[in-house]
């Protein structure tokens, strides 16, 4: 396993970071000690890099896992707060729950907000500012989708780490194509910030084509670090295959994906519609303000996945 330093924070990560978004109750929702076990099975490989956040209601797992786990863990969580006393609120929550003494990296939880963003939250950033200086985290960051965002983080001298969306295909990415993001990437680079990213394999969509999707990512050299959804350990090895350079068995990985083909609708869907539009096979519908689909009708085809705004599609 690789190991790189994120900008200037001097915060050491490993180059795959482990997403624990998936298994948590917004998506697969598996037991806890279940995810606690795949986390520690990645801990015990290599990796020293977990990201969470707040909505995603997975710092249980994390806890579990570090139970026991002897070595030093850096987490990076978030939290959509944009008030000082809500930030705070939310900090001291992650320290709470995973019983930790600080948080290594807080992110503004702002997929979607515009570079005003920083005027918006001026007091959840003003909270991290003190929080740092306190020692109850270690370093202030932003997640986003949009290259403005990523743009505009490189002249914002409280934000240290920048974790933005990045895939081949560009899905997900608010305001240019993959080439803007990662000019944008570049210049946050430049300017000290550690970087690490999001969304290689657009929310599942390119996990057909997972070597070549990572790699793409892998080989933007101002990215430390890639944060990719893991939930059973099937995933976990193929994944720390990848980054340790070896060779997968690519039979293997697309009778696993045939097996385990489902598509997922996650609780924060808003019910825009755009997925039943997609849908070839009218397997999807709204049914109180959310997406719903017919397991009898649907095709896995994944057709759907890339035209969800916000990533509540998946197919795992």
């Amino acid at each position: 396993m690789k190991y790189n330093i994120l900008g200037k924070s001097g915060i050491k990560v490993s180059e795959l970071c482990f997403g624990v978004l998936p298994m948590g109750p917004l998506q697969a929702n598996i037991p806890v000690k279940e995810g606690a076990k795949v986390i520690l099975e990645g801990l015990n490989s290599g990796i020293n890099f977990l990201d969470t956040a707040q909505a995603y209601k997975t710092y249980p797992y994390i806890k579990e896992a570090l139970a026991d786990y002897p070595a030093q863990v850096v987490i990076a969580s978030k939290s959509s707060a944009a008030q000082y006393e809500k930030m705070k609120e939310a900090v001291l929550e992650a320290c709470h729950e995973m019983s930790r003494d600080y948080i290594d990296i807080v992110h503004l939880h702002a997929a979607r907000e515009d570079k005003s963003v920083f005027q918006k939250r001026a007091g959840a950033l003003s909270c991290l500012v003190d929080l740092k200086r306190e020692g109850i985290i270690k370093a202030i960051g932003i997640s986003t989708h949009a290259v403005e965002v990523v743009d505009k983080a490189a002249e914002v001298g409280e934000i240290d780490v920048v974790f933005p969306i990045i895939n081949q295909m560009g899905l997900g990415i608010i305001g240019g194509k993959p080439e803007d993001m990662i000019r944008a990437i570049q210049k946050v680079h430049k300017s000290g910030k550690g970087v690490y990213a999001m969304k290689a394999l657009a929310g599942g969509y390119l996990i057909n084509q997972i070597e070549k999707a990572i790699h793409f990512v892998r080989e933007i050299e101002e990215i430390q670090s890639i944060a990719v959804g893991m939930v059973h350990s099937r995933e976990l090895k193929t994944n720390l295959k990848i980054f340790e350079n070896k060779k997968i068995d690519q039979e293997q990985l697309i009778q696993e994906g045939i097996k385990r083909k489902r598509l997922f609708i996650s609780s924060f869907c808003e019910g825009c519609g755009t997925c039943v539009e997609a849908c070839p096979n009218q397997a999807l519908s709204l049914k109180d303000g959310k997406a719903s689909v017919d397991y009898n009708l649907c095709l896995t085809c994944g057709y759907c996945v890339p035209h969800c705004p916000i990533f509540a599609l998946r197919i795992v």
